[in-house]
């Protein structure tokens, strides 16, 4: 599975822009709260100017069908990462909770 690597650059020079005493450190200039914000945020822009785009072409307005289908397709494929992530995340939790204290 492919992972949409504009959100994996922007988190990789996130933290980079942190430096790296900062990046070392438990506490951060950002938490991950912000970064998972700005991903979400991402992946909601790339659905809505898939759609705005799809309408467009509805509409017979002046846009290209193969420029709809390359922002369906980042569209989808952003969802996608976005789903794999949660689903990691997910799986991280329940093993936690199935370790014993």
């Amino acid at each position: 599975m492919m992972i949409n690597n504009h959100l994996v650059k922007s988190v990789i020079s996130s933290e980079k822009s942190l430096g790296q005493e900062q990046a070392m450190s438990p506490l951060r200039e950002k938490p991950f709260g912000t970064y998972l914000k700005n991903a979400i945020n991402e992946v909601n822009s790339a659905q809505l100017q898939s759609e705005e785009a799809t309408q467009k072409l509805m509409n017979g307005q002046n846009i290209e069908l193969h420029d709809v289908m390359i922002t369906a397709q980042k569209a989808s494929i952003t969802m996608q990462a976005a789903l794999e992530v949660r689903n990691k995340a997910v799986e991280a939790y329940q093993e936690m909770m199935r370790m014993q204290v």
